[in-house]
């Protein structure tokens, strides 16, 4: 959600440092990508790491790999013998990010795949012990219960822009399908008995989902 400079300034200043690796990607998305605020950053990017060592997966799920800065601080926290499967559906956006992913020091963990993860997630038959979900927001709810069903009991699934800069507690147009399927897709979750949940209010909204 919005925030002051002076305060987002000042949690980067006391946080742990963003790599030379991750500063110059996130140059490049900025330069070369349309829409490069969809990439995590520098606090998200600590977030996402920090889940990783908490949770202490050998299995994660990516949905919505973009340019690949998310992808590479969920691979940072595994363990040497964890696996990330990132799924990008834009198969324009290979040639920047395959490069940037395979020339980590983490590319022997990171599995990246392009095309459709609804149709290519059921083929892996991988048990999830964690997820995290950036995609086309529209497709959200069929993202959820597909991840859900080959989530781990008592795994994690991290959902991104929940609060959607804010929409969610605007009026919104008829023809706004994105925030209309943020809406949905959080009013789901909310009354979902098969989970416990909490958003908070990081960036654009990060809801943090266990399965029961």
């Amino acid at each position: 959600m919005k925030q002051s400079p002076s305060i987002e300034d000042y949690i980067l200043q006391h946080i742990d440092e963003e790599s030379d690796y991750l500063r110059r990607l996130y140059r490049d998305t900025h330069i070369k990508l349309l829409r490069p605020r969809m990439a995590s950053g520098h606090l998200q990017g600590r977030v996402l790491k920090m889940f990783v060592e908490m949770i202490q997966p050998k299995n994660i799920l990516e949905i919505g790999t973009y340019s690949g800065y998310s992808a590479l601080c969920l691979a940072e926290g595994l363990t040497e013998n964890g696996k990330l499967y990132t799924f990008e559906i834009n198969d324009e956006i290979e040639d920047f990010t395959r490069p940037w992913l395979e020339n980590s020091m983490y590319a022997d963990r990171i599995e990246f795949i392009i095309g459709d993860a609804l149709t290519l997630i059921p083929e892996l038959d991988i048990v999830f012990d964690m997820a995290f979900i950036d995609g086309n927001k529209r497709n959200y709810e069929e993202f959820y219960e597909l991840t859900l069903c080959y989530l781990r009991q008592g795994g994690f699934m991290l959902v991104d822009n929940t609060l959607w800069d804010g929409h969610v507690v605007e009026e919104v147009k008829k023809n706004d399908q994105q925030t209309l399927s943020i809406l949905a897709f959080n009013e789901l979750v909310a009354k979902d008995n098969r989970v416990e949940r909490v958003i908070l209010p990081l960036r654009d909204g990060l809801t943090i989902i266990r399965k029961k």
